[in-house]
């Protein structure tokens, strides 16, 4: 059937970026390590609620994530425009396997205090910071800049994979071999990113050798951010969606008062969202070639709140698990959107720097959505908590999407070439 071939052409995923093998070991180890950072993150948000028997608790491991992530972030990168990234992933990484090892042994000990676990989580974040920042900037530097797309829904997906094999295992591993195997499982996963980090070529930097990072560096890649509203749109629109509309912190709650207190049952709602970011990313062929990526972007995120909400109001463990993963293929979607505008909206100079906010935004939106969701299910309860936050995800990200012309009238680059009228309004970033 030559038709429905062709239609499949158009619609699966792109794998040409795993052609370069520099690309491939990286987003093989990203995969691998991924798993395990997953199967800690389930354990250690259902040790602390063991340990407390609040979710209020739970929601602080955000908090403990959350300022590393922006100092480190920010920071690392800087650095990335100003030293070989290549360096600075491999001291990233060395940092987040020590962060493991402390956790591991925490629990090899049975200490079981949480202001150690959220110590060692801090540190965890400081190492993740740096090194998903330095990646950012590198995958242009190593792909073809028109596979980047294909290589940032590549990334999400492979990272959307390990969310949801790292649940599942979590659910095995926690109800068979506790916490302390969970997280060796973890420590040695990640010896694969290790690997595919040191296996890099050298990537010193292209414009800005003879500077130093610091303030000044940061602050320049806020005032371009700041000066670009397609790029500020793009982290404004990101933090709706994760702040009032990311439900990971009332997992346990709601595993307990629905479903039994279930390990199986809490492992499933921890893996749901994945488990639509990989089936719709199979399927993510034709994500590169939508022109009004902003406002196709703000719909997008609409839908991810409404579907959160939805379950938030059923009782049936498949629906939850089904309304989540269909947040989840918004989720993928508006993901690789976002990561391609700010890679080709800048100069390599520059990368380093709006990934570094690009991963706080991303990595720390979550955990100020653990936060908020846990703080409210202490003020309002669970299920109040769950559903308000998706309703107004919804409404204020279109609200706020729409408000900005330039932003929902945004076509990248690369499809704005292919029109004969249209005319850029920037540099090439190639």
């Amino acid at each position: 059937m030559p038709g429905l071939q062709t239609l499949l052409r158009r619609v699966a995923i792109d794998l040409t970026p795993l052609r370069r093998p520099h690309y491939r070991r990286l987003w093989a180890g990203q995969g691998l390590s991924f798993i395990g950072f997953q199967l800690t993150t389930v354990a250690v948000n259902l040790q602390v609620f063991d340990i407390t028997g609040s979710s209020l608790w739970v929601g602080m491991l955000g908090l403990a994530n959350l300022v590393p992530l922006i100092v480190f972030g920010l920071w690392g990168g800087a650095v990335a425009d100003v030293m070989d990234r290549r360096r600075l992933l491999v001291t990233g990484a060395v940092i987040t396997w020590i962060a493991t090892l402390v956790v591991l042994l925490q629990a090899w000990v049975r200490l079981g205090n949480v202001y150690v676990i959220l110590a060692a989580i801090a540190v965890q974040s400081m190492g993740f910071a740096i090194t998903s920042a330095t990646r950012g900037a590198i995958i242009p530097r190593i792909v073809p800049i028109e596979k980047v797309p294909a290589a940032n829904t590549l990334n999400f997906l492979v990272s959307s994979l390990g969310s949801v094999l790292g649940p599942l295992l979590a659910g095995v591993v926690l109800a068979r071999g506790g916490y302390t195997l969970a997280y060796l499982i973890d420590a040695v996963l990640f010896s694969a990113s290790f690997y595919a980090a040191v296996r890099l070529p050298h990537l010193p930097p292209l414009g800005e050798a003879s500077r130093r990072a610091g303030l000044g560096l940061v602050a320049e890649g806020l005032r371009y951010i700041a000066t670009s509203p397609v790029v500020l749109m793009s982290f404004v629109v990101d933090l709706i969606a994760m702040v009032f509309a990311m439900p990971r912190a009332l997992y346990p709650e709601l595993t307990e008062v629905r479903f039994g207190d279930s390990p199986h049952a809490y492992a499933w709602l921890s893996a749901a969202i994945a488990i639509g970011a990989v089936a719709g990313g199979l399927f993510t062929g034709w994500v590169g070639r939508v022109r009004r990526q902003g406002l196709a972007l703000t719909f997008t995120i609409a839908v991810w709140g409404l579907t959160v909400a939805a379950a938030g109001l059923v009782s049936e463990l498949w629906l939850v698990v089904t309304l989540l993963a269909v947040g989840g293929v918004a989720d993928l979607i508006s993901a690789t959107w976002r990561q391609s505008i700010l890679q080709l909206h800048a100069p390599d100079e520059m990368r380093g720097r709006l990934q570094g906010v690009f991963m706080v935004v991303v990595a720390g939106g979550p955990r100020l959505g653990d936060l908020r969701a846990g703080a409210s299910a202490s003020l309002v309860g669970l299920t109040p908590a769950w559903v308000s936050g998706g309703l107004i995800c919804a409404v204020l990200v279109v609200v706020t999407g729409l408000a900005v012309r330039s932003f929902r009238e945004y076509v990248p680059e690369t499809l704005r070439r292919s029109s004969p009228s249209a005319s850029p309004d920037r540099p090439d970033a190639s």
